[in-house]
């Protein structure tokens, strides 16, 4: 008789708004709904509660870590940049509270998928730099999604996705090129010390990475693969992979 395979506890990192008078931690419901369907885990929202918690307090809790995607972009001096432009929106108790768990995570081995703002902060916590405005560097495209076309629309695949050969990636999907969406104005510059290039734009601008030289899924994903997870198969391999590694960790942990 075989040990029933238990139910990953995946936890979201969460933004903090300002609703009315009140601050609020808040996550997409299209990260719950992905983790569910796609991962077949159970979602926790994570308060982003950096002096009230440590990493390890947290890491001993979970099975998984996704690092959701936001309106807000990590604050520009954490990795050397130069001051935002006026208006940008920043989160820094959001940053005070996932740069520190991504290295922790990645240390220990604890499986991650980090999307859209996750990528970004997980190349950051790792040592890597951004753009902080894709569109404004030479030869790059727009990455950015039209806000005034509905929201269908602004998910719908508009550039195809070059992967690269013998990543995490490429062991997911067996062509090289596949149509991804764009939502996006920050991304990734200068790639932290022991991530790989994963797949890129046809602009070459970088649209995913791994962590090369460490143990476990580690994935950073510039697009939404989250969006409406069950009707696109990449998305679906993408989120089953991190699904079985945060099966596999439950199944070690509750051993121990």
């Amino acid at each position: 008789m075989t040990d029933a395979t238990p139910t990953p506890l995946i936890a979201l990192s969460a933004c903090v708004r300002e609703i009315g008078i009140h601050p609020f931690h808040v996550v997409g419901e299209k990260y719950i709904t992905a983790v569910r369907h796609g991962a077949g885990g159970f979602p926790l929202m994570l308060p982003s509660l950096a002096d009230e918690t440590t990493p390890e307090e947290i890491l001993a809790q979970v099975d998984g870590l996704l690092f959701t995607g936001s309106p807000s972009n990590v604050e520009p001096h954490i990795y050397d940049g130069p001051p935002s432009a006026d208006g940008t929106l920043h989160d820094a108790q959001r940053d005070a509270a996932t740069l520190p768990l991504i290295r922790a995570a990645v240390a220990a081995g604890v499986p991650v998928l980090a999307i859209c703002r996750g990528c970004q902060e997980f190349n950051v916590a790792l040592g890597g730099s951004l753009h902080q405005a894709v569109h404004e560097v030479a030869g790059r495209l727009d990455h950015r999604e039209d806000k005034n076309l509905p929201r269908e629309a602004q998910y719908a695949p508009v550039h195809d996705l070059d992967i690269v050969a013998g990543g995490i990636l490429a062991g997911l999907w067996p062509e090289k090129e596949v149509a991804v969406n764009s939502l996006h104005g920050q991304g990734v510059d200068r790639p932290a010390p022991g991530l790989r290039v994963e797949a890129t734009a046809p602009d070459g601008q970088i649209e995913a990475l791994s962590g090369a030289e460490v143990a476990g899924f580690c994935l950073g994903i510039q697009w939404h693969p989250e969006w409406k997870v069950r009707d696109n198969a990449f998305s679906m391999a993408i989120f089953t992979a991190f699904g079985d590694a945060a099966r596999e960790r439950a199944r070690q942990r509750t051993k121990n």
